[in-house]
């Protein structure tokens, strides 16, 4: 039994088909990235998968028991989490008591482990422990790229959910964001589903790409397949570029 299977999944918004019959699956110990444009369907997947919108036909399925149609905490609680394409703390909070949050869900409580030690351990984890009794509002972007990471883990997943966790980052700050990631995969068996423009990084951290373009799976295969698939080419460079670089 996979972790994850997503099962003729659907959505609509009127007349804009934003996913079409997609179908995966997400085996436990992986790191599986979600490869295509803009608008080919990427986020409004995750949130899908995550409880903020609702699928209109399809199956999804999560640890063997089915999470469509489940509220976002609900679906947090079964041990599915997610962080966001653009940042979402609790402004006017400190950085630890932002992940203090996280760590009051009712699937981690635990009367016997002080909230607030657990969340500086976090902090430490993610590379934050320094900044723990700062504010929010004064963190970084690269930081609060770290925070939503942290505030995720909080809530001790089974599968976390990355929405472009290097957007907006500088190449300085994208290495070592890339390194807890794989550390998060390596050293805490973390099982990872991650949508990323940075093609570079995407490829060195993932060991299977869904592509994806107009709502619909394109192909799945190695980072190596992906590269060289026409399909592929086609949604990123466009028809005459593929057809130019073919010839």
């Amino acid at each position: 039994m996979s972790l994850l299977e997503v099962d003729n999944v659907s959505k609509r918004f009127g007349g804009l088909a934003a996913l079409k019959n997609v179908s995966f699956t997400v085996e436990a110990g992986e790191i599986t990235g979600i490869l295509g444009p803009n608008g080919a369907g990427k986020t409004t997947l995750f949130n899908l998968l995550s409880g903020f919108l609702p699928a209109d036909t399809g199956r999804i399925a999560f640890d063997g028991q089915s999470i469509r149609g489940l509220k976002p905490h609900r679906i947090v609680n079964r041990g599915l989490a997610r962080t966001f394409q653009l940042t979402r703390p609790f402004f006017g909070m400190t950085v630890v008591e932002n992940v203090i949050v996280g760590c009051l869900a009712p699937r981690v409580r635990d009367v016997h482990v002080s909230t607030e030690r657990r969340a500086r351990e976090i902090l430490d984890q993610v590379g934050l422990g320094h900044a723990a009794d700062a504010l929010v509002d004064v963190l970084p972007y690269g930081d609060l790229r770290r925070l939503e990471i942290a505030r995720a883990l909080a809530t001790r997943p089974k599968l976390l959910l990355l929405d472009e966790p290097f957007a907006g980052l500088g190449t300085s700050e994208i290495e070592p964001l890339a390194t807890l990631i794989r550390r998060l995969h390596d050293e805490e068996g973390l099982t990872i589903l991650i949508i990323e423009h940075k093609l570079r990084e995407f490829m060195q951290l993932v060991s299977r790409v869904i592509a994806m373009d107009f709502g619909e799976i394109i192909m799945t295969g190695t980072p190596a397949e992906t590269v060289r698939h026409p399909r592929v080419i086609e949604a990123y460079i466009g028809k005459a570029e593929a057809d130019v670089a073919a010839a």
